[in-house]
């Protein structure tokens, strides 16, 4: 993989801006030609540092009222077989394996406070490895971006 260069940083500061931006907008705003930004996104794409296009949802819209990160303490040999049950969860947003006082951290967006006790209680508290987890519920999203 080739290192990342200013131009590289550039593209892909414009795609998290809007990843909808056409090659030719995004070569104006890098001040590039069309033909050298396509070939950047390529190998961008290409070497994996550009993993998918995605649309960014805002979640309330969406009809998700309520979400809340949940911390959780795992038995480790499971981890595995966990981060595949999480991940099919639809519920579960993102899920982050940490070093610290607990060993993964979710975002779970949910319609209501009764659908997303469901979600935590029911499905993930009774998942195989989880040994413990706490809720934090989020009163309000910033986007930075």
């Amino acid at each position: 993989m080739s290192e990342l260069d200013e131009i590289d940083q550039n593209i892909l500061a414009e795609l998290r801006l809007d990843g909808r931006a056409s090659v030719t907008v995004i070569a104006e705003r890098v001040h590039i030609s069309r033909a050298h930004a396509y070939t950047r996104i390529a190998r961008l794409t290409r070497e994996g540092v550009i993993t998918r296009f995605a649309a960014l949802v805002d979640p309330l819209k969406a009809g998700l009222r309520s979400s809340a990160y949940v911390s959780m303490k795992v038995r480790q040999h499971d981890w595995r077989e966990l981060k595949a049950l999480l991940g099919a969860l639809p519920e579960v947003q993102h899920i982050a394996l940490l070093g610290g006082n607990f060993d993964v951290m979710l975002l779970v967006r949910a319609r209501d406070n009764v659908d997303l006790r469901r979600v935590i209680f029911d499905q993930i508290q009774s998942m195989p490895g989880v040994v413990d987890t706490q809720t934090y519920l989020i009163f309000e999203d910033v986007d930075t971006r």
